[in-house]
């Protein structure tokens, strides 16, 4: 019988976590290969003081901010105190941009570049250990362009202000002028840095598009000064300073540090264990698992990069001993790890953007909404992975190899600071002070553990890691809000939808296989917030404008399809990261992982065409919905996996998949066909499984 230790993992299991092992050395250069916001400066010598102490302070500023906020203030913009929200802002990106600039050298080569015996040479290009000067000077420059908006509030919101930014004879003059332009460049550049460089082309052509424009044969607008331009983009609240920022400098920052917080409780490996106790000794268990516990930690996580890596250092060895080929793996985990995205109650910190921008929707009422199409999601690939398994008779993990119940429930409490910030959300608590109430609870647990306890120092690493983790965001928050400011001002969204329902020939249908196609393209290479932002702002509206579709289904379609780009080949980040961690091929992974994901090309059109599976409409609704989708998800995973009840052959995989397809949309008519389909496969499953049986007795005998 194998070992477990006290804490009852397997020693396998126990050598992937250790610090310091193949496993995790492995891990992190795979994260700084795919992942650009783990790309920073880990040598800085005597700066770590200062960067340190900025970090600090940038958390317990928020913090503080937090506290100060009225427990009931729901309303954006609305709260004038200890200083107004546009002040904060400022504050928020400016420590952000200011860390960015110290933390993230401009090139990757220079994290992999040493120091060289020309000492004068290395200050002159930045190498070697500590933070290059000229990133100094831009850091210096952020902070006095985001100070500048501090102390000059009055005169940035005053009619003369507006009037003379956007008069064409006139323009900004002196600080103004250089505080917009030089401010507009620091973000993109610090956004480039920490984000990569999709986001910061997509924003570069908004500019352009914004003060250009009008010289476009279509899609043309007024036109624009530079100067006015950039009054709209960074001394305004219609860019950069928008809702994207406003909602990471309130909620997101917080929720953030609630997932540091909790990977200091050393919450996440007790996802993992959880998941692996409740799902490892079935068919195909270490997948199952996998898919488990990446959807838990993916509550919390707002990467799906980061969460494939995290996870998958962990779960893709395991699989690959159960028997799963090393691509298969890798896509398991990164379907998981995206669909992590998609769970509520953080959504990859795009729900509390995504509540602000559908009119009359609460974030708890959000949160409840998006949980079925988050389910029907993870139940489609729990399904793929469970066929695939019968048909390649892969068994679970022997119950010796797995957690103890024993030890799961002596950590229990650790689920408390989830069950505390759901609870308090659903309880109609505003989303800020539920987050502090989560923070608390999960700072107060981790002291009653030896292994989880945290001394002085690890206090302050934890505020460092907050401020860290958050910087990626709040600048592709930033950027983005360029891009959502431009659409909003020169009338884009509206041009756009007029000329896709055009080009479609009024087809609903094709209307949402055109904007599917645009949001996966759109989302190449984004994060999740910044995905977000761009999806909702050009494509949500071109279906709630031009068709009958509730807001929030348009929202959620848009964001479901953006997502997916993380496993969407050419550029599937997060199946790339799986791949690295598997030894499998990019592409293959890649490539399976859609097929794994099958389910999340499909819902957004279900609860688009039923309503019902967004809640909104009767109970009788909902169930009928629900019981001819699930029957679909069904038949389409075994279709695609060639197992059902037997293995299958190209005729009855094609019924399947096509039946389930049709159980799927959400016309009786139309459902009954697909159900009549897929009974034929059924049949002949049933057929092929019986001449099975009876060729292997006549062998026997």
């Amino acid at each position: 019988m194998t070992h477990r230790s006290d804490n009852g993992q397997s020693p396998a299991a126990e050598d992937l976590q250790q610090p310091g092992t193949v496993a995790e050395d492995k891990a992190e250069e795979i994260l700084r290969e795919h992942d650009t916001s783990s790309r920073f400066r880990t040598d800085l010598g005597w700066w770590a003081w200062i960067v340190g102490g900025i970090s600090v302070v940038f958390t317990l500023y928020h913090l503080w901010y937090a506290l100060g906020r009225p427990a009931s203030e729901t309303i954006l913009f609305a709260y004038e105190g200890p200083w107004t929200v546009w002040m904060h802002l400022a504050l928020h990106l400016g420590g952000a941009t200011t860390l960015v600039f110290l933390l993230y050298p401009a090139s990757r080569r220079l994290l992999q570049t040493p120091a060289t015996s020309n000492r004068v040479l290395d200050l002159a290009l930045g190498r070697g250990r500590g933070v290059a000067w000229y990133d100094v000077v831009l850091a210096g420059l952020a902070l006095y362009c985001n100070l500048y908006v501090f102390y000059q509030y009055e005169w940035l919101t005053s009619n003369q202000f507006r009037v003379l930014s956007g008069h064409p004879d006139f323009g900004l003059e002196g600080q103004d002028q250089f505080v917009a332009l030089v401010g507009v460049f620091l973000v993109l550049e610090a956004t480039r840095r920490c984000v990569g460089l999709p986001i910061v082309v997509i924003a570069g052509l908004a500019i352009c598009y914004g003060i250009w424009g009008n010289h476009l044969p279509a899609f043309s607008h007024s036109g624009n000064t530079v100067d006015g331009f950039a009054a709209d983009i960074y001394l305004s609240r219609e860019g950069i300073f928008g809702t994207p920022i406003f909602v990471s400098g309130t909620f997101i920052f917080l929720f953030l540090f609630f997932a540091v917080v909790l990977l200091r409780t050393n919450i996440g490996q007790f996802f993992n264990d959880l998941a692996f106790r409740a799902a490892g000794r079935y068919s195909g268990g270490p997948a199952k698992a996998a898919v488990a516990a990446s959807g838990l930690q993916g509550m919390v996580s707002g990467s799906s990069v980061a969460n494939t890596v995290a996870s998958g250092s962990f779960t893709i060895p395991i699989m690959k001993k159960a028997g799963f080929k090393p691509h298969t793996a890798a896509a398991t985990e990164a379907t998981a790890s995206t669909g992590g995205q998609l769970m509520p109650p953080i959504m990859g910190a795009a729900a509390f953007i995504m509540a602000q921008n559908v009119e009359g929707l609460e974030y708890n009422e959000l949160i409840v909404i998006a949980v079925i199409p988050a389910l029907l999601y993870f139940l489609g690939a729990f399904l793929s992975i469970h066929f695939e398994a019968k048909r390649r008779e892969i068994r679970g993990l022997p119950p010796e190899e797995l957690p103890s119940w024993k030890s799961l429930l002596t950590r229990a409490d650790l689920l408390l600071p989830l069950v505390v910030i759901i609870g308090t959300l659903l309880s109609g608590m505003t989303p800020h002070r539920a987050a502090l109430m989560g923070i608390a609870t999960a700072f107060l647990l981790s002291f009653l553990r030896a292994s989880t306890r945290l001394g002085f120092r690890g206090i302050i690493e934890l505020f460092v890691a907050g401020a860290r983790t958050a910087l990626p965001v709040i600048m592709a928050c930033a950027s983005a809000g360029i891009v959502a400011g431009t659409v909003t001002t020169t009338g884009l969204g509206g041009q756009l939808g007029r000329r896709l329902v055009d080009v479609a020939g009024g087809s609903f249908l094709l209307v949402l296989v055109m904007v599917m196609i645009a949001c996966i393209i759109l989302g190449m290479g984004l994060p999740t917030t910044a995905n977000y932002v761009v999806t909702a702002t050009v494509a949500a509206p071109i279906l709630y404008e031009n068709f009958d579709v509730p807001l929030i289904a348009a929202h959620l379609f848009v964001f479901f399809f953006g997502i997916l780009a993380d496993i969407t080949p050419p550029v599937c980040l997060a199946a790339y990261a799986g791949a690295g961690i598997a030894n499998a091929n990019p592409m293959r992974a890649g490539a399976t992982a859609l097929k794994i994901a099958f389910a999340g090309f499909l819902i957004p059109y279900a609860f688009i065409l039923e309503p019902a599976l967004l809640l909104q409409g009767t109970a009788g609704e909902l169930l009928l919905a629900l019981s001819t989708v699930i029957l679909g998800l069904v038949a389409v995973a075994a279709g695609f996996a060639g197992y059902l009840i037997a293995r299958g052959q190209i005729p009855d995989r094609i019924a399947l998949v096509a039946g389930g397809a049709l159980l799927i949309y959400p016309d009786l008519m139309v459902s009954g066909i697909g159900l009549a389909i897929v009974a034929a496969g059924v049949a002949r499953q049933a057929m092929l499984r019986a001449s099975g049986r009876k060729t292997a007795a006549e062998a026997t005998a």
